[in-house]
């Protein structure tokens, strides 16, 4: 078990880990890539570099520099996250294993697309959900989609499977990746809107046809931190995680850092933020560790 586990090892969450695990800590990063800053050609606007440095290079030397420091590095898809209050330990599933720990930082960036699907923004909230864990209570012998081709999404549609009537994978076109159970029904039929009145009754493909259900349940790509944050049932506003001044989210032992907290999607502020998550989160690992010391 983990004293803190970082999800996402972009600038955000490498920066937690650099300070965690020099305190002490017993430290994990989970990660699949390095998101949008392995992308990025040349930097030019971050301190102390004469000339400009590709986002490549700056990610690997700042996990090379975790890992030198004692953080362990640890490759997967994060599914899922959830909080046992009792134990007051997390709970982090990836697509393969289980991981625990006291404290939890989430630093995955921030999903900056939505499904372009017509109709889509109407129904959140009202027949679209971003989380199974959550919502599926909501949705008991009914039947509900879920939205997405990947590991993520097949992680949400087997949460769904025990309480829903039934469930389709819907992957708007795109060949699903994962391996589907045969209780599933795979669409990839092209998605052309979401329709219903005041609340969503289904969706209608490219082609004219229609399939109904009540639920609609979002699993593009991999778990964002939003994603993740909600699971936790942690205040999020839109794609934002809500934290204080601390990086703490609303609830114990969570914090936040970098684009998934909104503001400038800059590596400065994402630097600074997962050295506040990450001070925060030795402050909180070494409370809980004196609580239970003590008792």
């Amino acid at each position: 078990m983990s004293d803190v586990i970082i999800i996402g090892s972009g600038p955000a969450g490498v920066s937690a880990a650099i300070y965690a695990a020099r305190a002490g800590l017993a430290t994990m990063v989970i990660s699949e890539n390095g998101g949008a800053l392995a992308k990025a050609d040349k930097i030019e606007n971050y301190y102390g570099f004469t000339e400009p440095v590709s986002g490549e290079k700056l990610l690997a030397d700042g996990i090379a520099q975790a890992k030198r420091l004692g953080a362990e590095l640890v490759s997967g898809q994060v599914v899922n996250i959830g909080f046992d209050y009792e134990a007051s330990e997390f709970t982090v599933k990836t697509s393969t294993d289980e991981y625990k720990a006291v404290s939890a930082v989430l630093a995955t960036g921030s999903s900056r697309t939505a499904p372009r699907i017509n109709g889509f923004h109407n129904f959140e909230g009202k027949g679209i959900s971003y989380c199974a864990v959550c919502d599926a209570f909501f949705y008991r012998g009914r039947d509900v989609a879920v939205l997405g081709c990947c590991e993520y999404a097949l992680h949400e549609a087997m949460e769904l499977l025990p309480v829903a009537k039934s469930v389709t994978l819907l992957t708007n076109g795109v060949e699903a990746i994962a391996e589907i159970p045969e209780e599933i029904t795979i669409v990839t039929k092209d998605i052309a809107s979401v329709e219903g009145g005041d609340y969503l009754e289904g969706i209608r493909f490219s082609d004219g046809t229609f399939l109904a259900f009540s639920g609609l349940f979002v699993a593009i790509g991999v778990a964002g931190s939003s994603d993740l944050a909600r699971k936790l049932g942690a205040e999020t506003d839109g794609l934002r995680i809500v934290v204080d001044e601390n990086m703490a989210a609303s609830m114990p032992g969570l914090f936040a850092a970098g684009d998934c907290t909104g503001g400038m999607m800059q590596i400065a502020k994402a630097v600074y933020e997962g050295a506040k998550a990450g001070t925060e989160a030795i402050k909180y690992v070494r409370k809980i560790r004196r609580g239970n010391a003590a008792g």
